[in-house]
């Protein structure tokens, strides 16, 4: 059976990156991000929903997010989920959803090029408005997404 773990966010941080190292003394960096949907309900009001995502990389993006990113900056992340189970001192079983990051870009600098209408846009970002766009206005799969990339 055929299946696909891959997931593409963007957000802000919702706290400082926390890097810790491992025993094998590999850096693990953890941080939050709020991931806002704006929608408009079955009445016309507008409405504003918030989902926040823990978010763990590990290496040389660990440390890289850690020294570039504080709390509130926006981040592409491209990544997969992980299911994280453990039992709690109680003795219940706990679990969690997290990303795991595979690469990011910077976003924040790319808001602030757009809020002075500059032209010059880092072609991976308009990859991902051109993602954005069409995915919203045609509730596409992320395969019919990576079709249409390869058409342009």
């Amino acid at each position: 059976m055929a299946s696909l773990n891959k997931v593409l966010l963007i957000g802000n941080l919702t706290r400082d990156p926390d890097v810790r190292m491992m025993s094998n003394g590999r850096p693990v960096c953890n941080f939050g991000l709020a991931l806002n949907r704006n929608y408009k309900d079955s009445e016309g009001n507008r409405k504003e929903e918030v989902t926040f995502v823990d978010v763990e990389c590990f290496g040389p993006r660990a440390e890289a997010v850690a020294k570039f990113f504080t709390k509130g900056r926006s981040i592409f992340v491209e990544g997969r989920l992980k299911l994280d189970q453990w039992e709690s001192k109680e003795g219940e079983k706990r679990s969690a959803i997290r990303v795991v990051l595979d690469n990011f870009e910077f976003l924040t600098f790319l808001i602030t090029s757009l809020d002075k209408n500059t032209k010059a846009i880092n072609p991976i970002i308009k990859i991902i408005f051109f993602f954005i766009e069409y995915h919203t206005s045609h509730r596409s799969s992320e395969f019919n997404f990576i079709s249409k990339i390869r058409l342009c």
